[in-house]
């Protein structure tokens, strides 16, 4: 199964002080998966240029994608392109180009704060969408955004179509039974169908099931032998519903 990795890293001392829920990483996360991208590593980390630079350098030898939440701005906090650039081992420019853009967004005269909008690690390429107003800032494998939930939903969907992969099928069954009566049938599946994403999530306070097991893959007919395999293991009476979809 030929799959992109990603990674998704969120800066903001805010998230980690419990001042702001983040709403970044569950929106990308489902996002992706809809496309046909796994995220296989969340991180949050505080406004620390060191940190930032360490997790970057880690991030690329893993991942084919990364995409980078927050710390982007005009203030003494928003320290994302320099830990960017340092990860990177390459310098923080003024990107002349990025300067033209931001003088059409906020009039010719700029600010100094204004101005550091502009600081891009050198190598950083634009990606241009009609519905955006500022491109989303792109290096290698590394897509930038800022912190603001809203604009990071702006500028995924403007250009989520570039990392569209094969998508995931996904299986649900819903059962009646504890996860200990069927512990060693999901073992048994997976001895058999070893590339099966199989998870079981106990149901709490419901009358109808006490399971939910879901079985992805993205090779449908694999996807379907194994959940065969898996039904005939289980006691029928157990079973309570099935529900099939692109997940």
């Amino acid at each position: 199964m030929n799959n992109k990795k990603s990674a998704i890293i969120i800066v903001g001392n805010e998230i980690l002080s419990g001042k702001v829920v983040d709403q970044n990483a569950a929106y990308l996360t489902k996002a992706l998966r809809a496309i046909g991208v796994s995220v296989e590593r969340i991180v949050v980390i505080p406004d620390q240029v060191d940190l930032i630079a360490e997790e970057i350098r880690t991030s690329r030898k893993y991942f084919d994608l990364i995409f980078v939440c927050g710390g982007i701005g005009p203030t003494h906090d928003d320290v994302t392109m320099q830990g960017l650039a340092e990860g990177l081992g390459c310098a923080l420019i003024r990107h002349p180009e990025l300067v033209q853009i931001l003088k059409r967004v906020y009039g010719p005269d700029l600010s100094a704060p204004q101005m550091r909008l502009a600081d891009v690690p050198e190598g950083t390429r634009f990606i241009y969408s009609e519905h955006l107003r500022v491109p989303v800032l792109q290096f290698e494998q590394i897509y930038i955004f800022p912190g603001i939930p809203e604009l990071v939903v702006k500028k995924f969907e403007a250009i989520k179509e570039g990392f569209r992969e094969k998508p995931f099928y996904l299986t649900k069954i819903h059962l009646k039974q504890r996860e200990e009566a069927i512990a060693l049938h999901l073992e048994e599946t997976l001895h058999q169908y070893p590339k099966l994403l199989l998870g079981s999530y106990p149901i709490l306070h419901n009358p109808r099931h006490k399971i939910l097991l879901t079985l992805e893959s993205k090779d449908k007919i694999y996807l379907e032998k194994a959940t065969e395999y898996l039904l005939d293991l289980l006691p029928g009476s157990s079973v309570v519903n099935i529900e099939k979809a692109e997940s």
